[in-house]
């Protein structure tokens, strides 16, 4: 059974880290996005790679939905000001909301609440919370210590299976944008 993936959640940086790759296929993923017809959720940020990510969406024609919270607004990140942005009590409530939104979710380079994000999904796929796919763009290699850590972790038997995971890693957000579109259940 296909199962068609309409709205991706993106997770990713508030800032655009040291590599201008980084910039650059966030640019590219939210255009592809669009140029695809998916809509997208994010952070709702209008900041680093997840303001280019959402303006480079909304440029070529996606719907986009933003969902941030009082505290995070005023700790780091101005909200897009092209979009609506939902305003919910805190980043649990936050990442609840853009999980119910989404189908799948793509993950750019980020730091510690990018981390976070991803960590909460992998757990509810290793429980059968969720079936969701994770599509991470691993743009210079910026994911390879995240799974080299989940094999140490099969190794060493912390995990017992990858069975239970639907993680998709691709190198480029035109081979991450094929293996959305083309993801079966």
């Amino acid at each position: 059974m296909k199962h068609k993936i309409k709205t991706v959640a993106v997770y990713c940086g508030h800032t655009f880290g040291l590599n201008p790759e980084f910039m650059h296929d966030a640019g590219l993923m939210g255009e592809l996005i669009a140029k695809n017809g998916l809509n997208m959720v994010f952070g709702g940020g209008n900041v680093g790679l997840m303001g280019t990510v959402a303006s480079a969406a909304l440029k070529n024609g996606a719907h986009v939905t933003g969902i941030s919270t009082e505290h995070v607004i005023a700790l780091q990140e101005p909200v897009h000001k092209e979009i609506d942005v939902e305003i919910v009590q805190g980043v649990n409530e936050r990442k609840q909301k853009m999980f119910e939104l989404s189908d799948a979710f793509i993950i750019l380079p980020g730091g510690i609440g990018t981390l976070n994000e991803v960590t909460d999904i992998l757990t509810m796929q290793q429980i059968g919370e969720t079936a969701k796919p994770i599509f991470f763009l691993n743009t210079c290699r910026f994911w390879g210590p995240l799974h080299s850590l989940i094999i140490d972790m099969l190794n060493n038997k912390f995990i017992e299976t990858l069975d239970d995971y639907k993680v998709i890693i691709s190198g480029t957000p035109e081979e991450l944008i094929t293996a959305v579109l083309n993801y079966k259940t």
